[in-house]
């Protein structure tokens, strides 16, 4: 038992390496995971004292563990089978599948990434760019949604600055989960986006096996009170005007709601810009009659680094207004006949998105300038100033409190990006930029 022993060098290094890992592995790591645990439930404690609607339960869970429910599912294990069975594949192979679609769904969700970071961010990020409103809001009927409820915060989509708004401007709220397409599933965005605790969908895919997976998850969240954000309209605006809803989510929504449990309670979301980022990408892929957004990554460090050096050196006043305002909610169980009718819950939800779209001062000039012809500056207002007096119209986001004070934004900002030109008094819409002007007009073209 005292005899020695001799060891090569390269053999004691990697045995006192398997040691240090089995030390790490059985003790270490437990314990770290414990106390990081232990401090991110009083983290969430703290918050959930000031939030209007906690943190539940559900967006807490240790990922691994979702991942595991979800794949033993019932309806998921159906799928499974059929899935092997339609594809002549073994389950176990099936199962492998269902377990791969799972962990790209399932988030990740740190309070501390979500508060810590993301809402910092999203505020330094927001107010960098915009001169950020929160405009109507009901609140009244915000504040009498019962705590308990699933809310769902419905959206039109403008932009991708969309979700950096949102987020800032509802961290008083809840902590949101996002459905995010997948130009997010890039490293290393997409580890931050799912500790925000967004998850990924693949908008397009026919899969059977993945819809189920994606329909439980979102049905599990739905029951567990997570508050959701959605996109209805499935993607991006291309000609700026709110397009018809996309039934996916909300069908999985309704699937899932037990509403003698938990009400289900539909928050539309109205938002609009003075300028739009991505605004020639929209325009040009609605000309070519596509999707595919020809937004190059040379191009967008560019934009970046540009606007970060007008910053710097004082020469950017931002790229205008940017408001967000939440209409008034839409309750399941006030409203029985819409939680069996997703076409009917849809309808109701977009048109008061619709309803309460901010009239900004760019999207209004335009307006006007598109509907009327050349007008003189004092034309422009008169116009603007007739028609937002009328009596059910919301009112205009104001950089002071008249109408002048709004028109003079607008057309600056038109001129400025030549989508308007000035000659002797009169302005005029720039050859071959009537599709710019008509995609911000569009934004609030129904509210006339």
């Amino acid at each position: 038992m005292s005899a020695t022993i001799t060891l090569p060098v390269w053999l004691f290094t990697l045995i006192l390496l398997f040691a240090a890992v089995t030390l790490a592995s059985h003790f270490l790591f437990p314990s770290v995971r414990w106390y990081l645990r232990r401090r991110a439930e009083r983290v969430v404690a703290r918050l959930n004292q000031r939030l209007e609607r906690p943190i539940q339960p559900f967006k807490l869970a240790r990922r691994s563990d979702m991942i595991q429910r979800l794949c033993y599912d019932p309806e998921v294990t159906r799928a499974i089978v059929e899935h092997a069975r339609e594809y002549g594949v073994r389950e176990d192979v099936a199962f492998e599948q269902a377990r791969r679609y799972a962990r790209e769904i399932v988030p990740s969700f740190s309070a501390t990434a979500y508060y810590g970071v993301a809402i910092r961010l999203a505020r330094i990020f927001s107010n960098a760019l915009y001169r950020v409103r929160l405009g109507y809001q009901d609140e009244a009927a915000l504040a009498a949604v019962d705590r308990d409820a699933t809310v769902v915060f419905v959206m039109n989509h403008r932009s991708n600055m969309d979700y950096v708004l949102v987020t800032y401007l509802a961290a008083n709220r809840s902590a949101l989960s996002y459905a995010v397409g997948e130009w997010a599933r890039v490293w290393p965005l997409s580890f931050l986006i799912k500790a925000m605790g967004a998850y990924f969908i693949r908008r397009k895919s026919r899969n059977a096996l993945y819809r189920r997976v994606l329909a439980r998850y979102v049905q599990m969240a739905t029951q567990g009170g997570v508050a959701q954000a959605l996109f209805p309209e499935g993607g991006l605006s291309l000609d700026g005007a709110i397009a018809p809803p996309r039934m996916g989510l909300l069908k999985y929504i309704l699937e899932g709601a037990d509403l003698s449990q938990r009400d289900v309670v539909f928050v539309p979301v109205a938002l609009n810009y003075d300028r739009v980022l991505e605004d020639r990408i929209l325009l040009a892929a609605g000309a070519a009659g596509t999707r595919r957004f020809r937004a190059r990554i040379s191009v967008v460090a560019g934009f970046a680094i540009r606007t970060f050096w007008r910053r710097l050196t004082g020469r950017f006043d931002g790229f205008g207004y940017a408001a967000v305002n939440f209409g008034p909610p839409v309750s399941l169980r006030a409203h029985p006949g819409l939680a069996a009718d997703a076409d009917a819950l849809a309808a109701e939800v977009m048109q008061r998105i619709a309803a309460v779209v901010p009239a900004l001062p760019v999207p209004v000039v335009a307006y006007v300038l598109g509907h009327h012809g050349p007008l003189t500056r004092l034309q422009i207002m008169q116009h603007v100033a007739q028609r937002m007096d009328g009596p059910d119209l919301p009112p205009l986001h104001l950089p002071g409190d008249d109408h002048s004070s709004a028109v003079e934004s607008g057309i600056s900002a038109l001129l400025s990006r030549r989508i308007i030109l000035e000659r002797d008094g009169i302005c005029s819409i720039a050859p071959d930029q009537r599709p710019a002007l008509d995609f911000y007009a569009n934004s609030v073209r129904h509210l006339f």
